[in-house]
């Protein structure tokens, strides 16, 4: 199983996709977890000791050298477009029961694209994740897709946008669908957010009709309380673990 958790920024995605990761390794199954997003913290929402201490994948100058046989932070001139990448999801990550987790950091762009050491080995190691590995993978995006292509999307089993109830979040769902079918990545679900009660279920069910609901959760003290107190959202006394167990019936 390969998934894509993807969402404005703000809307719970990296909650969600750490509820997701536990419940799964609860489940006995084996989790490679991916964070991409530059902006979020997924291995502390996890509940990885030592979170912040986790060096991005991005960072590792010397890896990306050794990958890439160019240096870190040039841009043009040559490199090798398929370095090694099939040890890193061993060898790099953090562990805790049954989940891996890597963190893959970001590349600084400029203008209108990055063709770099970093940005390759990383577009490498997606790739390797998705088509090569066989444990389930939770990927936990950007606002967007940005470190998928056309490569890897066919083998995405699902990409779940998360949303709470807003326009701004649901405008943001449309722009990820359109950018994912642009590169073929046509199974799309939604799983709503910080829902307060029916009215907000179906503002979001009336808005984004074209979409395949997976479930709901609640919007709940329990969760924001625990992530002020650096704990992870799957520890909290919530309902939401019980929606969680459903979302993944529902996958």
């Amino acid at each position: 199983m390969k998934i894509a958790v993807s969402g404005k920024g703000g809307v719970g995605k990296t909650t969600f996709a750490a509820l997701l990761i536990r419940a799964m390794s609860e489940q006995k199954k084996q989790v490679l977890a991916i964070d991409a997003d530059p902006d979020a913290n997924l291995a502390g929402a996890v509940g990885i000791a030592n979170a912040e201490e986790i060096v991005p994948i991005s960072e590792m100058k010397d890896l990306v050298y050794e990958r890439t046989e160019a240096k870190p932070g040039s841009v043009g001139g040559f490199f090798k477009m398929n370095p090694k990448v099939d040890d890193l999801p061993d060898a790099l990550s953090a562990r805790l029961d049954n989940i891996k987790l890597m963190r893959l950091g970001g590349v600084k762009k400029g203008g209108g694209g990055c063709i770099c050491p970093e940005s390759t080995l990383l577009k490498a190691l997606i790739t390797h994740i998705v088509l090569g590995r066989d444990e389930a993978v939770i990927m936990d995006m950007e606002a967007g897709i940005e470190h998928l292509g056309r490569a890897t999307a066919g083998a995405v089993d699902r990409l779940i946008v998360v949303v709470e109830p807003g326009r701004r979040s649901i405008d943001t769902a449309m722009h990820i669908k359109q950018l994912a079918g642009e590169i073929g990545l046509n199974k799309i679900s939604i799983v709503g957010n910080k829902i307060r009660g029916e009215q907000d279920r179906e503002f979001l069910r009336k808005y984004l009709s074209d979409f395949e609901f997976l479930g709901f959760l609640p919007y709940d003290d329990a969760l924001i309380e625990a992530d002020l107190a650096g704990r992870s959202p799957y520890e909290a006394d919530s309902i939401a673990r019980s929606k969680i167990a459903n979302i993944i019936e529902a996958i």
